[in-house]
């Protein structure tokens, strides 16, 4: 069974940072792609942030949404089946809860359907 789990949302301030984790179990973790998704109160779910499975030698690529380009990072540590979003310079747009997803292919990684598993979400809340 196919579990992923969240961590590390919280309470921050304007300009601040916060690291979210997510630790996958039930898959073979090097041949998944591994998405950020983030929904708002009253809005839809949004694309933040994608990497690829590792491509032959070459490692994953990675995509992003523009509003946190240069702003967030994501990252994967394929020993440890997780995958981890670094978001700096926080503002009040990006208090959503926010999901990690996964899924064996490699294409349209910015569309939520293109996900097969999601976890449960953790939520991140910037405030002053």
């Amino acid at each position: 069974q196919v579990e992923l789990v969240e961590s590390g949302g919280g309470l921050v301030q304007p300009g601040g940072s916060l690291r979210l984790s997510c630790a996958a179990s039930g898959v073979t973790f090097d041949n998944y792609s591994m998405g950020w998704f983030r929904q708002a109160p009253g809005k839809e779910r949004e694309f933040v942030a994608a990497i690829s499975a590792p491509i032959n030698w070459s490692g994953s690529v990675t995509y992003y949404r523009d509003s946190v380009r240069g702003r967030f990072t994501i990252s994967r540590d394929n020993a440890k089946s997780s995958v981890h979003l670094q978001m700096n310079s926080l503002n009040y747009d990006d208090t959503a809860v926010y999901y990690c997803a996964a899924t064996p292919g490699a294409s349209s990684l910015r569309v939520s359907s293109s996900y097969r598993h999601w976890g449960q979400g953790t939520q991140v809340t910037v405030s002053s």
